[in-house]
């Protein structure tokens, strides 16, 4: 696979992005989205969004998208994707004291 930096550029007249091939990718949606961390989880979904702006709503590439920014904002309320490993019952104790807990799957509850 091509390095998706690569792939992207900025013009000094427009300031979003453009691809050298054209069209956006799964595999360069993959590439930003894959290492995100809930610090950067709203930067990263702002670059896929602008990534298939111009992509019709029923694109491939487009709904792939959409499924991966939902993911982005709900581990902007998490503190990790925990897409691996084991997790931490519910019901340890002190579990409702610590907020930053919460995995991307199953983020905490909004502001009240």
């Amino acid at each position: 696979m091509a390095s998706t930096v690569a792939s992207l550029v900025r013009t000094d007249s427009d300031p979003s992005l453009v691809y050298a091939s054209g069209v956006a990718t799964i595999e360069e949606i993959d590439a930003l989205v894959g290492p995100a961390t809930p610090h950067f989880a709203y930067q990263i979904r702002a670059r896929v969004e602008e990534l298939v702006l111009g992509l019709p709503a029923d694109h491939p590439v487009r709904r792939y998208a959409d499924e991966k920014m939902a993911l982005l904002d709900r581990l902007g309320h998490a503190s990790s994707k925990a897409e691996e490993g084991g997790r931490e019952p519910r019901s340890r104790p002190g579990w409702r004291e610590i907020p930053s807990t919460a995995p991307a799957d199953r983020p905490l509850p909004g502001p009240r």
